[in-house]
């Protein structure tokens, strides 16, 4: 497989790191950086127990992939280059990854505080555009009221006598002749602390954990301008546990998709269909923004408008975050409808044609051959002898959602 890479076209041994992405091997840093937030989001261990194994191969897929030079020495040699290289994991983790990815900290900041609790926002382009304020229910550990986050009565807490202050529990499998298996977990007596009250010194209200479980209103305010990813920190509203300071909460914003508008960056970029007698006579027509004003575009007679061209309309784009009173630009790309074959009598196309720029007439010679044009089928090797006889262009800068927009200038009518 080829992959596109700063002008340059080079072989990609392995996909698998990609493919545990779902994205190709031509994505950008930014493609990347998306598709690792949402897995990680949808595969953490807190809310997939079950999927911790896919966890840890999203989280070293990424590592390797968000890094260039790492990336470029998987292109080369795959996994095995990688291990090679010395470049395995180099002592981060999973949660390490991850935690660092949503600005968790690494392993020193999560020993002295309790973990960052993750959650993603699905939020409108409308709510980022006008800003608005969203309530999020939570549920959260808090510490016990009752026992103060002892647990039991004080001066009773004993060694566990399941694991004897161990944390874990062993056991020993026979899986064949001479052969036996270990099996280590966490004592299911203890929760793995070591130590545990009897039934009749064990808080009532929170059976000895310490924390009992409670529902907090989050409200979440969205400001004008904000983007895809951004995250709205909660200082401190994390899972509470006794001698830890609690984590954070952290919102993660999802935009959206729109039916009328892209966002890209500061910008807003939307297509508009018109006519052949529009692009050609001139139109006016009307676009409805995000905050529901009503805008009126106009192309004066004259001024011919082609298939695809774009223009643009000054301080009509996306709010600039904590700058609400400046916007972007609304870039408009244009799709001109041609009119269906035989749209016009025939005996009325002479006079069609006097009113349209002169056509280029070809000088013809004998030993010309004229040949008839027909409309393309959808027989699979027609489509594919057409396909194959195009050049093979490096497609790197197009962009899926419209024409770029770097160096668009509006003029002022």
């Amino acid at each position: 497989m080829r992959q596109a890479f700063k002008g340059r076209t080079k072989m990609v041994r392995e996909t698998g790191f990609y493919d545990l992405l779902g994205v190709s091997p031509k994505a950008s840093p930014d493609e990347i950086k998306k598709a690792y937030r949402k897995l990680a989001l949808k595969y953490h261990p807190d809310k997939n127990p079950n999927e911790g194994e896919r966890f840890k191969l999203i989280s070293q897929a990424y590592e390797v992939l968000s890094d260039a030079k790492k990336r470029d020495l998987y292109d080369q040699g795959g996994e095995q280059a990688i291990k090679e290289g010395g470049m395995a994991g180099e002592g981060s983790s999973p949660m390490d990854i991850f935690n660092m990815f949503f600005g968790g900290g690494g392993r020193t900041q999560r020993e002295r505080r309790g973990k960052n609790v993750v959650h993603q926002l699905g939020v409108t382009l409308e709510e980022m555009y006008n800003g608005a304020t969203r309530k999020l229910g939570l549920q959260k550990n808090v510490i016990c009221e009752k026992c103060d986050g002892y647990g039991g009565k004080k001066g009773t807490l004993q060694k566990c006598s399941t694991c004897k202050g161990r944390g874990v529990q062993i056991q020993v499998h026979q899986i064949g002749p001479g052969m036996i298996q270990q099996v280590q977990s966490v004592c299911s007596d203890c929760q793995g602390q070591g130590e545990s009250f009897s039934a009749k010194d064990r808080c009532k209200k929170c059976d000895g954990q310490k924390v009992e479980r409670k529902k907090k209103i989050l409200e979440v305010h969205i400001e004008k301008g904000m983007k895809d990813s951004q995250k709205i920190p909660f200082h401190g509203e994390g899972d509470q546990e006794p001698g830890l300071e609690p984590g954070d909460v952290l919102i993660v914003l999802d935009q959206k998709e729109h039916s009328v508008f892209q966002r890209q960056e500061n910008n807003l970029f939307m297509k508009m269909d018109i006519k052949l007698v529009e692009a050609l006579c001139g139109f006016r027509k009307t676009i409805q923004t995000l905050d529901d004003r009503t805008l009126v575009i106009t192309s004066h007679p004259g001024q011919v408008v082609k298939h695809n061209d774009v223009r643009c309309v000054q301080g009509e784009g996306m709010p600039v975050y904590k700058e609400p009173y400046e916007k972007g630009l609304l870039i408009i790309q244009f799709q001109v409808e041609f009119p269906q074959n035989d749209f016009l009598p025939q005996s009325l196309l002479p006079q069609l044609e006097r009113l349209l720029p002169e056509r280029d007439d070809v000088m013809l010679s004998d030993d010309m051959e004229e040949v008839d044009l027909e409309e393309m089928g959808s027989d699979h090797n027609q489509r594919k002898s057409y396909n194959s006889s195009k050049p093979a262009y490096n497609d790197d800068d197009d962009d899926e959602d419209g024409p770029r927009t770097q160096g668009v200038q509006c003029q002022t009518q």
